[in-house]
This record gives structure tokens, C-alpha cells and sequence, in this order.
């Protein structure tokens, strides 16, 4: 067993994924539609689905991205966030693998960085799948 979380049905585009985004108002769904947006930019072997409420961004069954709202921000999630290089240290959270980053409305932000996590933890689980 390699370890690797994995889920199961996803597809190159979601129609479940496709209306919570777009049922997310205001500057809060925009941040997740902008960061979601991101995730799937990766590749061309990106697929998604519905998992737990949120938009999932997986290479083939592991997933590596998620976005979700809630009421004072939007956060951009990472399954093995706790393995990626954070030179900036955007990443929050204390568990055994994952991490999130936090989107606040009109609050600074480092987007560069934010899209290297995201392009990082692509490449990070489309290697450990080669392996």
C-alpha cells in the first residue's frame, strides 16, 4: 500500500464542481473560483469531483487541491501540504498530512507564492504516482 489518500469518480469537468462554484457569491467565491481556476491549470490529467462539501482537483485518484468557503474567508486546501516547501510560510494547520491557506477579502496576500504550492503539490502527487 502506498499510502496515498485516493478517491474515486472524478472527471475532467464536474458539473457538481461547476455549481457550487458558481453558487459561491461575492468576493468569496470569486477567491475560489480564482484559486480552483489554478488547480485545474495544472495539466491536462487534472480531474475533479465533489468530496466533503468542496471542490477536489486530483491526478487520477489522489487528490491535491481543494477550495472551500466559509464565512470570513476562503481557503485553498493541500493533502500532503504537510510535505510541500512553504518558504513563505503561507501554509496553516497542525495534522499528520494536510495544510490549507487561508483567503481573506482585501487582505495581502502572496499569490505567486499560493500558485507554487498549488503547481507544487500537482507535481508532488503526479511523481509519487510514477514511483
Amino acid at each position: 500500500m502506498d499510502g496515498l489518500f485516493r478517491l474515486s469518480l472524478g472527471v475532467r469537468r464536474d458539473p457538481a464542481v461547476e455549481d457550487w462554484l458558481s453558487e459561491q457569491s461575492g468576493e468569496l467565491g470569486a477567491i475560489a473560483r480564482t484559486w480552483f481556476a489554478r488547480a485545474r491549470a495544472c495539466g491536462f490529467d487534472v480531474l475533479e469531483m465533489m468530496h466533503d462539501g468542496c471542490p477536489v482537483a486530483c491526478v487520477k485518484d489522489v487528490p491535491f487541491a481543494n477550495v472551500n468557503v466559509f464565512k470570513a474567508h476562503a481557503a485553498v486546501g493541500f493533502f500532503l501540504g504537510a510535505e510541500l516547501k512553504d518558504p513563505v510560510r503561507l501554509l496553516e494547520g497542525s495534522g499528520k498530512r494536510m495544510r490549507h491557506v487561508k483567503v481573506r477579502p482585501g487582505a495581502p496576500l502572496d499569490s505567486k507564492a499560493l500558485a507554487a504550492l498549488i503547481q507544487a503539490s500537482y507535481a508532488d502527487v503526479k511523481a509519487r504516482l510514477q514511483e
